[in-house]
């Protein structure tokens, strides 16, 4: 058997094992940290999220799915990512090196603020700034969540989630599906309005006989012990249709015959190409970190995402039109021999499957990402590694586990 093969095969029994066990042991804290949030977030008060070089991508994917919500009815809820300012994250840095975070922090954050601080291991270039950052944020008010190990001294936030694997790729997609699920069960306590202290009290409703048509009209409600069972019902649930979902779309085969024709692109001198939109924007760019910057003890790779340069993508789209944001730098980045890899939760984004066109008639091999059962971009692609589902969060992270597998698989001989 192609050892690529094995190793796809172990890479997801691992992923189950850690996601069950975290999420079952962590159930409780984490229905209770989303009545905290819902509390922050009622009376004003933004999550601030950030984290240093893949965990950086994190944070922007937390920035988007609070503000940008892909579920309709939900509302949008104020957040930023630190790192989305490369400027000022930069020259910080550079004066800085501990404190870069925090002084960002001093600057743009509120006591009624949220701080989210992530890294994903012992070796995380991030684990000093991100600590230094949730100190400052818990001595100013705000509350303070770490996902990251504690290390060898105490974990530096108000709560604190360690998660079982020395995998960072393991962790960082355990980090995902955890704050996809604050984000999910965050909006079942507006529901509750009675739950949220700290709120400006709306009018009171007496729905009499008729109540138990309409349990979420009263501003006094208290029932929070019915409310967080409920909601630590639902965070196993979801732990149980993430390993599900990853292990429907568990290709080996195809993950394997990926990582051979990317192999062979880099062995002769290519470099990667990746882009998508939103939450695949960034994880094209947490894929890119990987290559660019992977683990110790793994060759780099040349690598570029398509979504960084913020002054291209906004001027090719106020011009041009943005289906033609990423297939204007297909033909300005691109050549034969390189490789694009497409991400998409739908398999349809008009830019994407434009990028991939291009991409196409330039000689490049394509690989997609595509949820949805593939879509269109399955059709384009020359190879693909699809997703049958319509929920994005878990096919969000469904591909997270793709992309960090395939990143693992380029080098490893068959």
């Amino acid at each position: 058997m192609d050892q690529r093969i094995m190793l796809v095969e172990d890479a997801y029994a691992a992923r189950e094992q850690t996601v069950g066990r975290f999420f079952e042991t962590e159930a409780p804290r984490l229905a209770e940290l989303c009545h905290l949030l819902a509390r922050r977030f009622a009376a004003g008060g933004r999550l601030v999220a950030f984290g240093v070089g893949a965990a950086a991508t994190d944070a922007q994917h937390v920035s988007v799915e609070f503000v940008h919500p892909v579920i309709v009815g939900k509302r949008a809820l104020p957040a930023l990512a630190l790192p989305n300012d490369i400027p000022s994250s930069m020259g910080l840095a550079v004066s800085d090196p501990a404190g870069w975070l925090a002084r960002q922090l001093e600057i743009l954050g509120a006591p009624g603020d949220i701080a989210l601080g992530m890294v994903h291991g012992s070796d995380d270039p991030g684990r000093e700034p991100v600590g230094v950052a949730l100190k400052e944020a818990a001595s100013a008010g705000m509350l303070t969540v770490y996902l990251g190990d504690a290390g060898e001294g105490a974990a530096p936030g108000e709560w604190s989630f360690e998660v079982p694997s020395d995998d960072p790729f393991i962790v960082q997609e355990v980090h995902e599906t955890l704050y996809h699920v604050l984000w999910e069960l965050v909006h079942v306590f507006f529901e509750h309005k009675g739950l949220l202290e700290g709120r400006a009290p709306g009018r009171s409703h007496d729905s009499g006989r008729s109540s138990f048509l309409y349990p979420f009209l009263a501003e006094a409600e208290t029932n929070i012990d019915a409310v967080l069972a409920e909601v630590r019902r639902s965070i196993t649930q979801k732990a149980a249709d993430v390993i599900a979902l990853r292990g429907a779309s568990a290709d080996a085969v195809a993950l394997a015959e990926a990582a051979r024709l990317v192999a062979e692109r880099i062995a002769a001198g290519g470099k990667i190409l990746a882009f998508g939109n939103g939450g695949s924007a960034t994880d094209a760019q947490d894929l890119v970190g990987d290559l660019v910057a992977p683990p110790a003890g793994v060759a780099p790779v040349a690598a570029m995402s398509l979504t960084n340069d913020t002054a291209v993508i906004t001027a090719v789209g106020n011009d041009v039109g943005f289906d033609n944001t990423f297939a204007r730098q297909v033909i300005a980045y691109g050549g034969r021999g390189d490789v694009a890899v497409a991400i998409s939760t739908s398999g349809g984004s008009r830019n994407v499957l434009a990028a991939v066109d291009e991409a196409r008639r330039r000689g490049l091999l394509t690989i997609g990402l595509a949820g949805y059962g593939g879509g269109r971009l399955a059709e384009l692609c020359d190879l693909a590694l699809t997703v049958d589902a319509d929920y994005i969060p878990r096919i969000q992270e469904a591909q997270a586990s793709q992309y960090h597998i395939l990143r693992s698989l380029i080098g490893v001989s068959a």
